[in-house]
């Protein structure tokens, strides 16, 4: 039996050699195939991982960015206020409005004040001076505001003796009515276009600002799974403190300096916008007088050419106004903003205190406090190279993304959302009342039962745009919104401006661009 087999396979040695091969061929064919197509299923899997954990990163810094705003915007908002105090001025009007009507009666006349007291002219502001000048002592007095009695008052007559002319200060000219008419139609109008103008900046910087840490701190959780590190994952947290000196954005110095940039916004920057958009305004806006009667579409076009005097002609193909002073501050002033923030101080102060920790004999038994022989140091001490370049590398990016035509363009859009906001609907419904009230019976009616909602509203807008009201109408609504648009809560300006679809294409293209070179720098930072 053994020797029939054998001679069968002497006889079949090819067929059942090239069967075998076969076989083996296949199996390793197969082994071959099933191994990458588990290998390419894994790296999809990963791949999904990978993008979902971008995405998700992407999100969060998103919302960061939002919630920075809000927290800086009050800042700026204060400031502002503070510089054109438009209350103040709406408050000496109505003071002289009392001023007027009290010297009437006084003279006699018991007829209620008239529309033409409440709004001033040039002839108004002149009789105010010729009446102040016939009047008596009495009536001068009652218009200053003195906290409290001169030496020389008397009691019973309600009269102010008048002081030696040697003590007396120079005091500013009054102003007429129509001046202080003029000052608010400026001072409403700036206030409120500045306000929007940095709210728009502030966002576009801090976009920047944290795409471009997001995208760091990205890289270096990327780096560190890829060269095996003690992390298994992309963490979604941003612990910049654990390693401060670890690269690609761990760097925690590094990161608090760059985002104390945004002071220079906040405390220098916003004058210049507030000088320029003022400029524009008084040679628009300049030969209004209280009243002038004005449309919707005429408010607009003027807006449209103030904005053209500040943002310039075509701000879109990269011509308009470099909005790079007003972000950052030159290279010669980047100390001075770092002091004036506390980071260096603040440095100091920490490094006195390891100081002081570290040597516990120099301190006074007594108060605990340090010697005089050891005074704390008034400077922090110097960077370190790599926190200088990595710092300078990220300052030196941003007004690269700052000068682009893309950031004037999104700016552009935003400000576009956020005036669009101001005058289309909140003028629109506070001054022009371009709603139902604008409406016939019959077209209300049809609005309320929703058969023609986009004819009624198209007939509404018409007639509120071509309708004309007092300009201090007007002015009224902007005194009101420069709060909301500084301190809203929730800001639906800064809602509209997030709602442009191209200023998150722009923070995922400073998230995800130039990574090869962050890469490389971060190498040569090891």
């Amino acid at each position: 039996m053994f020797a029939a087999t054998r001679r069968w396979f002497q006889r079949n040695r090819t067929p059942v050699a090239i069967g075998l091969g076969v076989v083996g061929a296949g199996y390793v064919v197969t082994t071959y195939v099933l191994g990458k197509l588990r290998d390419a299923r894994e790296r999809m899997s990963s791949d999904r991982i990978a993008k979902e954990n971008l995405r998700r990163r992407f999100e969060q810094n998103q919302e960061d960015c939002t919630f920075t705003v809000l927290a800086l915007l009050p800042t700026a908002t204060t400031n502002i206020l503070e510089a054109m105090n438009t209350e103040k001025i709406t408050y000496e009007i109505q003071q002289m409005k009392g001023s007027a009507t009290a010297r009437t009666r006084s003279i006699g006349s018991t007829s209620p004040p008239s529309m033409s007291e409440t709004n001033a002219t040039d002839d108004d502001g002149r009789s105010i001076v010729t009446v102040s000048a016939q009047s008596e002592a009495g009536i001068h007095t009652s218009q200053l505001s003195v906290p409290t009695p001169l030496p020389g008052t008397s009691q019973s007559s309600g009269t102010v003796e008048a002081p030696p002319a040697a003590h007396l200060t120079p005091q500013k000219p009054r102003k007429t009515k129509r001046q202080l008419w003029d000052d608010l139609t400026i001072s409403s109008i700036t206030r409120a276009y500045t306000l929007l103008y940095t709210l728009g900046l502030l966002t576009m910087l801090t976009r920047i600002q944290l795409n471009l840490l997001g995208r760091r701190s990205y890289l270096s959780s990327v780096v560190s799974l890829a060269t095996g590190g003690a992390q298994a994952t992309i963490s979604l947290e941003n612990n910049d403190d654990d390693g401060p000196e670890q690269a690609y954005g761990t760097d925690f110095d590094v990161n608090r300096k760059y985002l104390t940039f945004s002071w220079w916004l906040l405390n220098r920057g916003w004058i210049d916008v507030m000088q320029r958009v003022e400029a524009a305004v008084r040679q628009v806006f300049g030969h209004l007088s209280p009243r002038d009667t004005v449309t919707l579409d005429t408010f607009s076009r003027l807006t449209r050419d103030v904005r053209s005097l500040v943002e310039g002609s075509a701000p879109a193909s990269g011509v308009g106004t470099a909005w790079l002073p007003f972000l950052l501050p030159p290279a010669n002033m980047e100390e001075f903003v770092l002091r004036e923030s506390g980071i260096l101080d603040a440095d100091a102060n920490n490094d006195n205190n390891n100081n002081n920790n570290s040597s516990t004999s120099h301190l006074d038994p007594r108060s605990n406090q340090p010697l005089p022989s050891t005074p704390p140091s008034s400077s922090s001490a110097p960077p370190s190279p790599s926190t200088a370049a990595s710092l300078r590398r990220l300052l030196d990016e941003t007004a690269d993304l700052i000068e682009s035509p893309a950031f004037s363009l999104v700016l552009t859009q935003l400000l576009d959302a956020g005036f669009s906001v101001l005058l289309e609907q909140k003028l629109t419904a506070g001054v022009f009342d371009s709603s139902s009230s604008l409406l016939s019976p019959a077209q209300a009616q049809q609005q309320q039962q929703g058969s023609t909602i986009q004819s009624t509203t198209n007939v509404g807008a018409s007639a509120g745009s071509s309708r004309a009201v007092l300009l201090p109408k007007i002015l009224s609504v902007l005194t009101r919104q420069a709060h909301a648009i500084g301190n809203g809560m929730p800001n639906e300006y800064l809602q509209a401006m997030e709602s442009v679809a191209n200023l998150e294409g722009f923070a995922a293209v400073v998230y995800s661009s130039n990574w090869q070179a962050e890469i490389a720098a971060g190498e040569q930072g090891d």
